[in-house]
């Protein structure tokens, strides 16, 4: 049988928050705020004047493919944009003979006072790079999307690396659409990681990421004030063997769920041999279990019963 596609999923989730953060929209976001006469000094200062003038053939600004201080010091994770641009893996690029010492620009977006004076040199070696690179492509033409293709060559590797520690965040996004499918018909804002719906009462109801269950659905009664009615613990590992573990890290939440007043707790896992009997008596707090892949199939007893709860708990309008 051929699996479930879930590293493509884990990839498509990951690669969504990166293009915020750090790819080609984070650039475009940034640029927004800045003084252009004092980014277009900087890139005269910093780049070869004919690799200027070569992306002005393609109609392109020099910063899609050159870093500056001004731009950096404005967005520090994009830092992670031009390495990943350049090809350049995060273990080569923040080995300590490197750019060791500027990793917390791109992983926590902090730009030191005292590499105020480093970050020059950085991106002066950086746009030596980069001229070297836009000669070497300069076979084809150069566009914005070959540049993000170029990202995401190096970013692709990078992704698989780290699978396994997203894959709880692919079955937590995966649980979300499935809610967000039952409740489409009544949605008033949505985006990646937050919905809210009207209910038959005329209340908002919030349906969103948490840290801590992942995923919950609050009803708004008044300003700064809700009902807390569903609390969804997502565990989406795949390995069997361990499932007794994940019961048991979902119990805990559900425990604090509980004392926060939630109504329900559901826990929904990865593993379709799960035995619910076991897993009821390893987490008590939980009121419901479900599996990932029964929510994706969107049919069965099992999704029917997870639709019919969604619909009642979220209280929206149901068709006479």
């Amino acid at each position: 049988m051929i699996p479930a596609p879930e590293l493509q999923i884990e990839f498509a989730a990951a690669l969504s928050e990166i293009r915020q953060l750090l790819l080609q929209d984070a650039l475009k976001d940034t640029i927004k705020r800045l003084d252009i006469p004092t980014l277009d000094r900087e890139l005269a200062q910093y780049v070869p004047a004919h690799s200027l003038q070569q992306l002005a053939g393609f109609s392109l600004r020099g910063e899609l493919l050159f870093p500056v201080p001004t731009v950096l010091k404005a967005n520090p994770r994009l830092l992670g944009y031009y390495r990943l641009l350049y090809g350049y893996s995060q273990k080569e690029f923040y080995a300590p003979a490197v750019a060791g010492k500027f990793k917390g620009m791109e992983e926590r977006s902090i730009l030191r006072p005292t590499l105020a004076g480093d970050l020059q040199t950085l991106c002066e070696e950086l746009c030596h790079a980069g001229a070297q690179l836009l000669t070497g492509i300069l076979a084809q033409p150069v566009s914005q999307a070959l540049l993000d293709d170029l990202t995401l060559l190096t970013l692709g590797p990078q992704l698989r690396g780290g699978a396994n520690v997203r894959r709880g965040t692919a079955g937590i996004i995966q649980v979300f659409n499935a809610i967000r499918d039952i409740v489409s018909d009544h949605l008033v804002t949505a985006d990646l990681r937050r919905m809210t719906v009207r209910n038959a009462a005329g209340r908002t109801v919030l349906i969103e990421f948490a840290a801590d269950p992942d995923i919950v659905i609050r009803e708004e009664l008044r300003v700064d004030s809700y009902r807390n009615i569903v609390a969804i613990e997502v565990k989406g590992g795949t390995d069997f063997s361990n499932i007794h573990n994940r019961i048991g890290e979902a119990e805990k939440s559900h425990q604090k769920a509980k004392a926060n007043k939630y109504v329900e707790c559901w826990t929904v896992v990865n593993v379709d041999r799960i035995d619910m009997d076991m897993a009821g008596k390893e987490s008590p707090s939980t009121n419901r279990f479900y599996r990932i892949s029964s929510l994706a199939q969107a049919e069965g007893d099992e999704y029917g019963e997870f639709r019919d709860l969604v619909v009642s708990m979220t209280g929206i309008p149901t068709a006479s």
